[in-house]
């Protein structure tokens, strides 16, 4: 069982990776986990994602109750309790910007996931969540509705976000978003791409047990 502090050390550690990682900007992105008490640890607003520490975390009830009100928590954490009352598997959420996955939530296209194993395998289908503004329940309800069958979703004219049973994995997926997203983004302009069979297709999810 993990201690209150490293929840809060790993939930800042990953939110530091994504920024070294380029996939968000010092104000963009958040990342929360679910301890198994059901604690909510979320990253706050205004703060400089590429510098964070644990004492920044905030800790929140899945109510929505702030039990660290020093803190303000990240404006979308009405998206992040949405997404956990909607899917009680998952431990952990990442929501970011990264630059090819949101050219495609920019234009309507959505990446494409048959051009290699691993985006098939990590992937499986991607969802759409509709624009909605920021921080609104709106954009709450239509990406807990995405993520209730699916692990990984293009949010439009917005960014992305990924779930998961841990942050790594979570981490993982949206990672693997932007490097799938890449790949599509480049055979396109190349004219010509090679995607992978229906029967292949089925032989990863076999393999993978994808459900999602």
């Amino acid at each position: 069982m993990k201690k209150t502090t490293d929840n809060k050390k790993e939930v800042a550690y990953f939110m530091r990776r994504l920024y070294n990682k380029g996939l968000t900007t010092t104000s963009g992105g958040n990342v929360s986990c679910r301890s198994e008490e059901g604690t909510i640890y979320i990253t706050p607003s205004q703060t400089d994602k590429g510098r964070i520490r644990k004492h920044e975390i905030a800790e929140i009830t899945l109510e929505g109750i702030n039990k660290t009100p020093e803190l303000k928590p990240s404006m979308e954490t009405g998206m992040h309790l949405a997404i956990y009352r909607k899917r009680p598997d998952v431990k952990a959420i990442v929501h970011a910007h990264p630059v090819f996955a949101t050219v495609f939530a920019a234009t309507g296209k959505t990446p494409c996931c048959k051009l290699s194993g691993e985006a098939r395998a990590i992937l499986g289908e991607l969802q759409i969540v509709p624009y909605q503004l920021m921080g609104t329940e709106n954009l709450a309800e239509k990406t807990a509705e995405a993520l209730s069958i699916g692990n990984v979703a293009i949010m439009q004219n917005h960014g992305a976000i990924a779930i998961g049973s841990s942050l790594l994995e979570a981490f993982d997926r949206l990672e693997v978003l932007e490097a799938t997203a890449k790949i599509s983004f480049l055979t396109d302009l190349s004219g010509a791409r090679k995607e992978l069979s229906e029967n292949e297709i089925e032989e990863i999810d076999r393999l993978m047990g994808n459900n999602k």
